[in-house]
């Protein structure tokens, strides 16, 4: 019986062989997927043109704009080299769109609050776009540890009066890292003569700006053979300072209802003495510990013991 099973086996599998190699000899070989060797004109002439795609996206290079400038200084359009590091900077924010509309939804919120306090001392209004480039208007933490919405280390942050400890780092507190920042960059102002100069020391740090700018000789930030991060960085503030101005031209577009309001009302609650709990003290003031977190993120811990009794503003929003 195994034997004759065998045999059938055998059977079926020449008789599918054969049928293999017969159908294989009346076969043009393109019709397994080869395509033809060879395409006859006539054959061409009868080819289907391929469809577009009506879902590619277009793509367009930015047009440079004829002029553009940093607080009142121009950026040389003689020089090829430094309009090329702008165009860049233009062309690398135009097409990051996702980060690059967040600017505009978020500076609704923001630049209000940095306006007012860079006229006061003195900065231009420009400065307020450097924000932008360090931390996209947010309490971003670099990997060198940098934070805030300007980017202060803890050292930098702490010799401009910044309190910084586990409980407490006003780099968060936005009006009062926006001071500070003021402070560092009339400094740096005063120091290196231009407001471009100031803008890349910020990035580099006025020390090594200047060792550089006595062995170069140069004078100008464009002039300047820097590192690659730095020789971005004000290009870059530039850029952004441009397509913020200029939306439409560079194909963003956004109605109010699109932009972050700013915070809802709140009221200042003065603090003197220690807050055992966060959470508790939130509730005792009608909100939650989220959005007291929210309203004041210089808080970082869960208590506030203050040791020295030193007064604190605490943000508290007003519910309806």
């Amino acid at each position: 019986m195994q034997k004759f099973k065998n045999l059938i086996c055998y059977g079926l599998g020449a008789a599918t062989v054969i049928t293999i190699i017969m159908l294989t000899s009346y076969t043009r070989p393109d019709s397994f997927g080869q395509g033809p060797l060879l395409t006859s004109p006539s054959t061409a002439a009868t080819t289907a043109a391929p469809k577009p795609n009506h879902a590619a996206q277009e793509v367009h290079a930015p047009e440079m704009p004829e002029a553009v400038d940093f607080a009142g200084e121009a950026l040389p359009m003689d020089n090829f080299d430094a309009k090329e590091r702008f165009d860049r900077e233009l062309v690398s924010n135009c097409f990051r769109h996702s980060a690059t509309f967040l600017f505009f939804k978020k500076a609704n919120r923001y630049f209000p609050i940095i306006e007012p306090i860079l006229k006061a001392n003195g900065i231009p209004d420009d400065i307020k776009y450097l924000s932008v480039a360090e931390s996209a208007l947010s309490n971003a933490v670099s990997p060198a540890g940098a934070r805030g919405f300007w980017q202060f280390m803890s050292g930098s942050a702490k010799e401009r009066n910044l309190e910084v400890n586990s409980e407490i780092d006003e780099r968060y507190h936005l009006e009062k890292a926006t001071v500070a920042a003021c402070k560092y960059l009339k400094e740096a102002y005063k120091d290196l003569g231009s407001w471009t100069l100031a803008a890349a020391s910020y990035n580099m740090g006025k020390a090594g700006l200047k060792k550089r700018m006595t062995a170069q000789g140069g004078t100008t930030y464009f002039d300047l053979h820097l590192n690659s991060e730095t020789s971005r960085y004000v290009s870059r503030i530039m850029a952004i300072k441009e397509i913020m101005k200029n939306p439409t031209r560079y194909g963003f577009h956004l109605e109010e209802k699109d932009l972050y309001p700013p915070m809802p009302n709140f009221k200042t609650v003065t603090v003197k003495g220690s807050i055992a709990s966060l959470a508790t003290f939130a509730k005792e003031q009608q909100t939650t510990y989220r959005m007291l977190k929210l309203y004041n993120p210089w808080l970082r811990s869960t208590s506030l013991t203050n040791k020295y009794k030193k007064t604190y503003l605490i943000k508290i929003p007003i519910t309806e």
